[in-house]
């Protein structure tokens, strides 16, 4: 099989300027400006082997970082992350490797030096990244990129032929192959791939989250009717919902000015001449999608929003029932108090007064517990204007 130059795997999310400062002190000197355990941070350091790390500035300014068993870093400010590994023994093998040691020792790093703040909602923290892979091959025969796309089980969506390169996607798979006598901007092609795949990974979870979302309110509004016990929990689910989508909300807003600022420095790098129109048109597709997901995000949130607050009225009576319930129960105990204290036959106080008073707080207690149990079966109607579901 034809050998690959070099290889390339890579995610992003959302970081700024003041991210990549405290990602390159830590990296220099395993060092943070915040109060995190110094063990912690020096055990994380010496895992990532680091042979060399240096502050590079560019448009985009990035911590360039290179590890002992020849892997390839770049921390972009805004986020992105790009490894690399040339000298490719074994394209499966050598993959394997860059994936392991972004996600057991780089990965986990940064997210430590950033535990501090606003979390990560546990709906997108759990979410297991399919990274896309990059192939670069140099001037192979189109028998052997396909005997590639073969081995790792890519099915081929599309092919790009450029005069000095070849792309062909597979799923997870990108196979460059470099028919130039040098390697030219390749690089930044992928760079700015991953950050487009990544981009639009991002929006089509919250897209996803969206729908769950919707459908899992709908699921108890469409009923019609909810149980008294049911509905505290519900609730307290609906308001876990809001706490996601607030946080959430503030990410999409966020996302705006990322592919503004990347959009922007690629119309402006004339060495990217020949890759605009493999990448170009993407900027302003993935700019429409965007204001698609943020109108979407924004009727998720009036639709949570107006769910809590049918729920809320819902829980309110619920509790004005038991109140009810509880001032029968309490008046009753008057009463027998009551007539027991001017009837003529009070009993004394010896063995038919204890169990008088006993089977008297007896038959309040059991009437209490029916009406509890009568007012958490009672049946509550959700009232509220029908809408005809469109496409999510």
């Amino acid at each position: 099989m034809v050998k690959a130059e070099k290889i390339y795997i890579g995610g992003w999310f959302q970081r700024t300027t003041l991210h990549l400062s405290e990602i390159y002190d830590f990296l220099k000197e395993a060092e943070s400006p915040l109060e995190l355990d110094k063990n912690k941070l020096a055990e994380l350091h010496d895992g990532l082997e680091i042979e060399s790390v240096e502050m590079k500035l560019a448009n985009l300014d990035y911590v360039e970082l290179r590890s002992r068993s020849g892997i390839g870093v770049k921390i972009f400010e805004d986020g992105l992350i790009v490894l690399n590994k040339d000298n490719v023994t074994s394209v499966g093998d050598d993959l394997q490797e860059l994936r392991d040691y972004y996600e057991n020792k780089l990965s986990p790093s940064i997210s430590y030096i950033f535990s501090l703040g606003a979390p990560i909602p546990k709906e997108l923290a759990n979410i297991k990244t399919i990274y896309p892979y990059f192939v670069v091959l140099n001037k192979a025969e189109k028998s052997d990129i396909e005997s590639l796309l073969n081995k790792f089980e890519q099915e081929k969506y599309f092919e790009v032929t450029r005069g000095d390169f070849e792309i062909y996607r597979g799923d997870k798979l990108y196979v460059i192959n470099n028919i130039s006598e040098q390697l030219s901007d390749i690089e930044r092609l992928i760079e700015e791939q991953i950050f487009i795949r990544e981009f639009k990974t991002q929006l089509h979870r919250y897209l996803n989250l969206h729908r769950i979302i919707w459908e899992r309110i709908a699921e108890v509004k469409e009923r019609g009717q909810i149980r008294g016990n049911e509905v505290g929990s519900f609730k307290s689910k609906i308001e876990s919902y809001g706490k996601t989508i607030n946080l959430i909300e503030a990410r999409i807003n966020q996302m705006d000015s990322y592919i503004k600022t990347r959009g922007r420095i690629f119309d402006s790098d004339k060495r990217l001449t020949e890759f605009v129109e493999v990448l170009n048109f993407k900027y302003e597709t993935l700019s429409d999608t965007l204001e698609y997901i943020k109108d979407i995000w924004g009727m998720t949130k009036n639709y949570v929003d107006s769910a809590l607050e049918l729920f809320s009225g819902i829980q309110a009576r619920s509790t004005e029932s038991s109140v009810k319930n509880l001032t029968v129960i309490t008046s009753m105990g008057v009463g027998a108090t009551l007539i027991g204290l001017f009837s003529q036959k009070l009993p004394e106080i010896n063995l038919s007064g204890a169990i008088y008073f006993i089977v008297v707080a007896l038959i309040g207690y059991m009437a209490d517990k029916i009406m509890r149990v009568v007012s958490s079966r009672r049946m509550y109607k959700i009232s509220e204007v029908e809408i005809v579901k469109d496409i999510k």
